[in-house]
């Protein structure tokens, strides 16, 4: 009745708080799921007022509700492992333990006290129960330092507290402990029947709002797949490292990490390799474009979007080169493959963001007058004006922006001693620009 698809995907549960300012809580436990190639389901235990800056005000939801939504998930949808953020009150503490008890699913307990944004997430009288009640069913504890001296009662300043503290809170009756490294210098402390084990890892400048949430959540989408523990820890410790490094500040306070930033970024690289293939495959489909490759061979280049430097922009390795009269590519696309026409792109893109693609063409009058004639705004500097001390590529295209006023179709030089000259072409992406210089081709020739 659910059709071929189902246990196919890996299900998790988390069972915490919202956070109204989308940072922490249940928000960053479904972003984190989902770029993890995890089906997420929630259980709300508690709504936060809250921004980047302060948790204004709590209300807890009713335990009995907190039952109703979890035998409800339960009942139809297979849970692979389930994790725990916001508990907040004795009573919901209690209920989510029962509930567990009931199921004997994988569990990651995140034992959330405080916001990273300020307030208290756990009522002092909650403490107790959950180590009495819901720290034997861990799988896995996920308590950063703080949390891990209220846990233990060890004072943590250093490596060998954390060790201790570890120890301390696998004897309450969880079956491994991670003290994370955040307040540390950025290694974890992963402990387990007896034996300790370091992940590694740096402290890294960025936004922190929400590193708690995503790192146990990650952990537990890690352990739904199936992932053996110290290596799920391990995973989840590069994961939250690449959020905070693509952390974008929202508010006025702590910026919230971003569970989607990596994923997005390789998908825009991959995007804009698969785009510059697709233009190299025109090229060298087309015969007649040899009459457009220089003496020096020429390149086809695009950026990803903010492209800041050449290794954001890929290009031919080799360039394109004439081949028994065909145009062929020498060479595969790879990012940071071209320095020239990498550089075309990188000052067009300083003016305008959209502009991300060039190709250098072979110089002529008649394809100048190409240009022209099918509408394409041609602009050009003069090397001879080159400053001292400066690269050609960025000080040239920088000129004839600032002359033309907008970034050019066309940017040319009619070269100096030793310097070939050249026609460059620019657009929105690597497919555009090449079809602008079919079109400059099919003018020539007509």
């Amino acid at each position: 009745m659910y059709g071929d698809n189902y246990y196919l995907m890996p299900t998790a549960l988390t069972i915490a708080g919202v956070d109204s300012g989308g940072g922490a809580g249940i928000t960053a436990d479904i972003k984190t799921f989902a770029a993890l190639g995890v089906h997420g389901t929630c259980v709300i235990t508690a709504c936060t007022a809250q921004n980047t800056r302060e948790v204004k005000d709590i209300f807890d939801i009713p335990a009995e509700f907190v039952e109703r939504q979890f035998d409800v998930v339960m009942s139809d949808i297979r849970v692979d492992c389930a994790k725990t953020g916001m508990l907040s009150s004795p009573e919901i503490v209690r209920t989510v333990a029962r509930l567990i008890r009931k199921q004997n699913i994988p569990l990651v307990v995140d034992p959330v006290m405080a916001a990273g944004s300020g307030g208290k997430l756990l009522q002092d009288e909650a403490v107790d129960v959950m180590i009495d009640e819901l720290l034997p069913l861990a799988t896995i504890l996920t308590p950063n330092i703080f949390e891990a001296e209220r846990l233990s009662g060890v004072k943590v300043r250093d490596m060998n507290d954390a060790k201790i503290a570890a120890a301390k809170i696998s004897d309450l009756g969880a079956k491994a402990v991670i003290v994370t490294g955040g307040h540390l210098d950025g290694t974890d402390v992963f402990y387990s029947n007896g034996e300790f084990t370091y992940i590694l890892g740096e402290l890294i400048a960025g936004g922190t709002h929400g590193t708690g949430c995503t790192h146990s959540a990650a952990i537990t989408a890690e352990l739904a797949k199936g992932t053996p523990l110290v290596e799920a820890a391990k995973r989840a410790k590069k994961f939250v490292e690449n959020a905070i490094l693509t952390s974008v500040k929202i508010g006025r306070g702590a910026a919230p990490v971003n569970q989607l930033g990596h994923t997005l970024a390789e998908a825009r690289r991959y995007g804009v390799l698969k785009t510059v293939e697709e233009a190299v495959e025109l090229i060298e489909s087309n015969m007649d474009f040899s009459e457009l490759i220089p003496e020096v061979g020429c390149n086809v280049a695009m950026g990803i979007p903010n492209a800041a430097l050449i290794s954001d922009v890929a290009a031919v390795s080799g360039r394109i080169v004439k081949l028994k009269g065909t145009p062929h590519a020498v060479g595969c696309v790879e990012f940071g493959a071209s320095s020239h026409v990498a550089r075309v792109v990188l000052t067009a893109m300083q003016t305008d963001s959209s502009v991300r693609a060039a190709m250098n063409i072979r110089y002529s009058e008649e394809a100048l007058v190409a240009c022209k004639e099918i509408g394409l705004k041609v602009a050009s500097f003069i090397r001879d004006e080159e400053p001292q001390g400066v690269s050609t590529m960025e000080w040239g295209v920088g000129d004839a922006i600032q002359r033309s006023g907008r970034v050019p179709d066309v940017i040319f030089d009619t070269g100096d001693i030793g310097k070939e000259a050249m026609i460059r072409l620019l657009g929105t992406d690597a497919v555009e620009v090449v079809k602008q210089a079919f079109a400059i081709l099919s003018a020539m020739m007509r």
